[in-house]
């Protein structure tokens, strides 16, 4: 199995808006059209993570509408399944009053599912006649487990609990079981193909940024500190405005897709972005960048499949920041796993424990802490210096370290998420 090709096909692809509520607007969408006539009401379930993603975050084509409710109900009109994770760009303004006046007349509801574990999605239909189609996405944002209309099953993938995630793919399996040495192997031995693909995604997220700088947010703020010399224009710092105002667009609801990685569109900007900069700004030759961002989507999916798709943990900061450290010291050492294993151990002692309490303008912040971390911890490896075992939940190597994390995501924090969504619940009651 080719890692690499596996992780650009299933986790490496353009998505518009927050990936969460495209992922219920493309789960209403398959529905939809397996219904075949106009819907009277839907019913979705989604996981916790999910649930928490899509409340407080802006929706592509909605002029600052948030929610997953909005999307799923977008979605459900929309019925382009085809479209995958830019089906909210095909919205317009007659789509945008049609759901909200669905919305308002309550023939859309939405809850957490009990129990379910993983990424998981149910929207369930009902038609005008009576008849019914459901669609459950699970494993992935855009895995269809589960597809009927009445008594016609046109997908079954799911497990005995219908509320528990797909089993995951071969490949995350052998990503789960790959060393450091594999993924740096992976990424070097990455072909003209790969890193056209890569180059693509450069592209777009670059777009995004530009888009995101005529936004008075994180990114514009960052350039006021420099303005005023609070801060300096360097390296550091251009970066930092960079990836900044690539996720301000994205949360924002800007009509734009990005690249995403590990099937986030913020962690996409992370894992792209910040090693296409310093790499450039250190004039590295474009080969070995690209193949640098190669090994920064491996690690982002590595950290992944520990942490859980939706983790407790900051993706966009932890995984994709593993990812991009990795990336700058790949740049300047090549394929050194003693200065890899620094830089990774250096970052996740730094910002391992930020939470993640959903999609929203605040993750514009959250990118600017990994940004700049993945730069620090990378400069400090390069030059041999790094946290090492003796201390904290930091393992021998790069492998343990994210296990360790992992556990302390999966077991550690299990009970974080349904707290974080019961006090954004109470705050919408209230």
């Amino acid at each position: 199995m080719n890692l690499l090709k596996e992780v650009l096909k299933y986790q490496v692809y353009p998505a518009m808006g927050c990936t969460e509520p495209v992922s219920v607007a493309l789960c209403a969408a398959h529905a939809a059209k397996k219904l075949g006539e106009e819907a009277a009401r839907a019913d979705f379930k989604l996981d916790a993570g999910t649930y928490k993603n899509g409340m407080g975050v802006r929706i592509p084509n909605t002029d600052g509408e948030k929610g997953n409710l909005l999307a799923g109900a977008m979605g459900m009109l929309l019925a382009k399944p085809e479209l995958n994770m830019e089906i909210l760009g095909a919205a317009d303004k007659e789509v945008l009053a049609k759901a909200k006046e669905i919305i308002r007349q309550h023939r859309v509801t939405m809850e957490v599912a009990p129990g379910a574990h993983g990424f998981y999605i149910e929207a369930a239909l009902t038609g005008v006649s009576g008849k019914t189609a459901k669609c459950v996405i699970a494993g992935s944002h855009t895995e269809v487990a589960f597809l009927s209309c009445g008594t016609d099953v046109k997908v079954d993938k799911t497990p005995q609990k219908a509320n528990c995630a797909q089993k995951a793919h071969d490949f995350k399996n052998a990503l789960k079981n790959a060393t450091l040495q594999d993924l740096l192997d992976a990424a070097d031995n990455a072909n003209d193909e790969d890193l056209a693909y890569i180059k693509k995604g450069v592209d777009m997220n670059l777009k995004a940024a530009e888009m995101g700088q005529a936004l008075q947010k994180v990114g514009f703020y960052i350039k006021e500190l420099v303005r005023k010399r609070l801060l300096q224009m360097d390296l550091i710092s251009s970066t930092k405005i960079l990836t900044a105002c690539a996720a301000d667009a994205r949360m924002d609801g800007q009509a734009v897709p990005v690249m995403a990685s590990g099937e986030s569109g913020n962690q996409g900007v992370v894992t792209i972005l910040v090693p296409w900069k310093v790499g450039k700004e250190m004039e590295v030759d474009e080969k070995t960048i690209l193949k640098s961002i190669a090994l920064s989507h491996l690690l982002n999916g590595y950290v992944k499949v520990f942490t859980g798709e939706l983790a407790p943990i900051c993706g966009c900061a932890i995984a994709a920041g593993v990812g991009a450290t990795a990336a700058i010291v790949y740049q300047q050492r090549g394929k050194c796993v003693p200065a890899v294993t620094l830089a990774i151990n250096n970052i996740i002692s730094d910002i391992g424990g930020m939470l993640c309490d959903g999609a929203k303008s605040g993750c514009a912040l959250k990118v600017v802490s990994s940004t700049d971390a993945a730069i620090r911890a990378a400069y400090m490896a390069v030059h041999d210096y790094g946290i090492t075992e003796v201390e904290g939940f930091v393992g021998k190597t790069a492998e343990e370290t994210i296990q360790n994390l992992g556990s302390i995501s999966t077991v550690g924090m299990s009970r974080v998420d349904p707290m974080i969504v019961d006090i954004m619940q109470g705050k919408c009651n209230g």
